[in-house]
């Protein structure tokens, strides 16, 4: 997409225990996650409450905490160009959604349908610097690692690309029909790490890219398309040998996030969706 891609793999940190969840226990309720572009008026607000919420806490229930998993502060933590990839961003994606969950009970993370918006580009809900006459916490947010490093933004930024140069459905499909999951996981990644530098700014550098709240609604496409390529392909799976590889520094196993309804949650119009990437 003619700029170079800034992420790089790297692992390290451990963190405080946080309550995970019992494999292959059914929750009493499932919460659905849902496009951003389908967000009732009262979803995207609660959505914004709680974003709103987790940016204005200081300690290990904060934004800042839960973005510096990903980069900064060092060492970085995420997994990237690794088998533990989808693994490792999907127990990411569940841990934040319960902290926002304890701000605004009910709230899910939306995602961001990106093979729709060729000619919108990013959702217009993440582009207005005001929404309901206050400051829109899904426009920005403050990058403070903490710690030694200090990075040279002080706010999130993006410079997106030309909306037609966001992947296309065909492109996911082609991606969702791998049967083999390490075959369909690089490719995926691919696609994935291409968005990260449509999106341009904060989102290129693998340091910062979650102090920027499109990041969630990325990730929460990715984690959907995963989903989508589980009910597509009951067969296939993870290779056994990676089921009980920890994903630091999150107390889970892969094993534990094979299942996004023993997690609490589904994707809307998932079986719908089955069929093709872009029914979102």
């Amino acid at each position: 997409m003619g700029r170079k891609s800034l992420f790089v793999a790297a692992s390290g940190r451990t963190m405080s225990p946080v309550v995970s969840p019992a494999p292959g226990q059914a929750p009493q309720r499932l919460r659905h996650r849902r496009s951003v572009r389908r967000l009732t008026t009262g979803q995207l607000a609660d959505f914004r409450a709680a974003v709103a919420a987790v940016q204005t806490i200081s300690d290990d229930r904060g934004f800042q905490f839960w973005a510096g998993i990903h980069g900064l502060p060092l060492p970085i933590s995420c997994t990237h160009h690794s088998e533990l990839f989808l693994p490792w961003h999907r127990a990411y994606l569940y841990l934040f959604e319960k902290a926002l969950q304890d701000q605004v009970p009910g709230v899910t993370l939306p995602w961001w349908d990106w093979t729709k918006e060729h000619a919108e580009g990013i959702p217009a809900s993440y582009t207005k610097r005001r929404a309901e006459n206050k400051r829109n916490p899904l426009y920005d947010s403050p990058i403070q690692p903490g710690g030694r490093e200090r990075p040279s933004q002080k706010r999130t930024t993006r410079v997106p690309g030309p909306p037609g140069q966001l992947p296309s459905a065909g492109q996911v499909e082609a991606v969702l029909a791998n049967r083999d999951f390490l075959t369909f996981q690089t490719q995926l990644e691919s696609i994935h790490d291409g968005v990260h530098v449509w999106v341009g700014g904060t989102m290129e550098s693998i340091a910062t890219a979650a102090y920027d709240p499109i990041f969630w609604a990325h990730h929460a496409m990715i984690d959907r398309l995963w989903y989508l390529w589980q009910l597509r392909h009951p067969g296939a799976g993870v290779p056994p040998r990676l089921l009980d590889r920890a994903l630091a520094p999150f107390p889970m196993t892969v094993r534990d996030t094979l299942e996004v309804t023993g997690l609490g949650y589904d994707y809307a119009a998932s079986t719908a969706a089955a069929k093709g990437p872009g029914h979102g």
